[in-house]
């Protein structure tokens, strides 16, 4: 049960016109009332003796009881109180009762003390009410709503418990702006899957994830297909920016322009400035020295994902050890590395990493405020990813792809489990939901590197296996049986044999790899040491073309891997 209260008006008799109307775009179907202030408002829906008039002066006369310098600048409160779509359908006797409640949390009215606001609760669709109120008292007193927005969502809280709708996490008021009743029935007529503020806030993320400055994240929006404005002071300075989608257009033909601000908090123009100017800072390693030029970094999708597996596992150790307002940059950095992974990803990936991302955007915000420039690799990252280019989901490049996905699950996973410690629910529910897609994303990314894998371990020569499995028995004693099991085993024996081959010790590689974070919850013990080792050790993610390191003969065909045979939905930490 959502509830949002709308600004305030000054024009009762217009928003009963809209409420009792079709609707902007006819959506309204039997406008009538559900309850009011004292049972006996007359019902223009209904009562074909009732005018609009009629309602629009009851619920206004509280206001002649006072001097005309007195009444509020701005008299009618709106609130609407809608159910999610799986929710059963409610009674008009059920929805007065959530009325009723509703205002009396908001305190608008008080009915253990006969006194309050008056008020009127409109039903025009299945799902949703809407309640305006005058706000004066019939005594002349004005209402107290300091904090009616928390109240009135403390309420919806305990109303779905109590009539078994779907339990919505409480918020912090850091959302994003959800999409109106009628912009939804618009996408619905378009045959739109977003509306036209998700679409243009997903473009948004996009266009500003990895960018370095204002003219390249124009040059992106404008390269993206968005229409475009940027209001200018007297002074010469940009006040900001509004985007349009070109089939987007009111009932004149014009496009619909939204300002950054109201597509997300951290969408706003002088929010984005913070991660340019943080950028603009030195960017120094650990031990003092400037990290390398950009440009001198290999270019191409694989060698990208590979730096940006890098920069997800350090973001990791910065969430889990550093403090808040770094953990908090991290995480909205995160954000956007999932934007730029699902624009470059390959089209069997991108659904569900576009997803994953969508999802992560609330998890990226809270009311802990990041401290920009610890963000800086992972922004890097975002950037690498998207100028390398598209990766085509064969070879290296799909390899990596898993290798990524692999990392990335893992670095949000970990933003839920801080979102959790702080008591972020929205956020750990958004953050857990964008897992879930990063999950399947890695399943349908990993199955030609893994089973090239499994193949190449299965053909390994039995002393070499044998070998291997002891290094694994003494490095993980507690975990080798349950890995020898796995399907994946053998794609970890074969990256083994990689690794010592290219000079590393089997043995202490595993301990390392092991003892980087616990592997009791992982869906696939084997799949995330395999990821671990080949990037710790260098190794090609792809070993489609690589020798051999052992004789052996040829196996058959390879099984699913652990992560599309054996996982467990909604278990453990997932791919890691």
């Amino acid at each position: 049960m959502i509830p949002r209260i709308h600004k305030r008006g000054k024009r009762t008799l217009g928003l009963l016109y809209y409420l009792y109307g079709p609707g902007t775009h006819e959506e309204h179907t039997d406008p009538h009332l559900v309850a009011s202030w004292d049972s006996q408002a007359p019902d223009p829906g209904r009562d074909l003796q009732a005018t609009l008039r009629q309602l629009q002066h009851l619920l206004d006369q509280p206001l002649d009881n006072i001097d005309a310098r007195d009444r509020p600048r701005k008299h009618v409160w709106h609130l609407s109180v809608r159910n999610a779509a799986e929710d059963r359908l409610l009674a008009d006797e059920e929805w007065a009762d959530i009325a009723r409640r509703m205002v009396a949390a908001a305190g608008i009215d008080d009915p253990d003390e006969a006194a309050g606001c008056r008020w009127a609760a409109v039903r025009h669709a299945d799902d949703h009410i809407h309640i305006i109120a005058t706000l004066v008292r019939e005594d002349g007193y004005k209402p107290d709503l300091d904090h009616d927005a928390a109240r009135v969502q403390a309420e919806a809280r305990l109303l779905e418990a109590e009539l078994g709708l779907r339990r919505l996490n409480p918020g912090d008021g850091t959302a994003a702006q959800r999409p109106t009743s009628a912009e939804r029935h618009k996408a619905e007529r378009q045959q739109r899957e977003r509306t036209p503020r998700e679409e243009l806030r997903e473009a948004v993320r996009r266009a500003v994830a990895g960018a370095g400055g204002e003219e390249e994240f124009f040059d992106r929006l404008a390269a993206s297909g968005l229409l475009i404005r940027r209001p200018v002071a007297p002074s010469g300075d940009l006040l900001g920016y509004k985007v349009a989608l070109p089939d987007d257009r009111n009932k004149d033909g014009e496009p619909i322009f939204y300002p950054g601000s109201r597509l997300a908090p951290d969408l706003s123009l002088p929010r984005i400035r913070e991660r340019w100017s943080a950028d603009a800072e030195p960017d120094r390693a650990p031990d003092g020295r400037p990290h390398r030029d950009p440009r001198t970094v290999p270019s191409g999708p694989a060698s990208a994902r590979r730096r940006a597996s890098t920069a997800a596992w350090q973001a990791v150790l910065v969430i889990d050890h550093g403090d808040d307002a770094s953990a908090a940059a991290q995480i909205a950095a995160a954000g956007e590395v999932l934007d730029a992974l699902a624009k470059t990803s390959a089209a069997h990936t991108r659904k569900e990493l576009r997803e994953a991302a969508f999802a992560f955007e609330r998890a990226s915000r809270s009311h802990i405020r990041a401290e920009r420039g610890h963000d800086r690799a992972l922004r890097q990252a975002a950037r690498d990813l998207v100028y390398s280019g598209p990766a085509l989901g064969r070879g290296e490049d799909g390899a990596t792809t898993a290798m990524l996905i692999d990392m990335v699950s893992f670095l949000v996973l970990a933003a839920a489990h801080w979102h959790g410690k702080k008591e972020h629910a929205q956020q750990a529910a958004a953050a857990r939901q964008a897992a879930e897609h990063l999950r399947a994303a890695y399943q349908a990314a990993v199955t030609a590197p893994m089973g090239a894998l499994y193949q190449r371990g299965r053909r390994l020569a039995q002393p070499l296996q044998r070998q291997h499995a002891a290094a694994l028995r003494t490095a993980l004693p507690g975990l080798a049986e349950q890995v020898l099991a796995e399907p994946g085993w053998y794609a970890l024996a074969a990256t083994l044999a990689d690794a010592e081959a290219a000079g590393h010790d089997p043995t202490a590689l595993l301990a390392e790899a092991a003892a980087r974070r616990e592997l009791d919850t992982a869906d696939s013990v084997s799949d995330v040491l395999v990821w671990r080792l080949r990037r710790m050790a260098d190794l090609p993610a792809d070993i489609s073309t690589t020798p051999l390191p052992g004789p052996g003969a040829t196996a058959p065909s390879a099984p699913r891997t652990a992560h599309t045979a054996t996982t467990r939905t909604g278990q453990g930490h997932g791919p890691r």
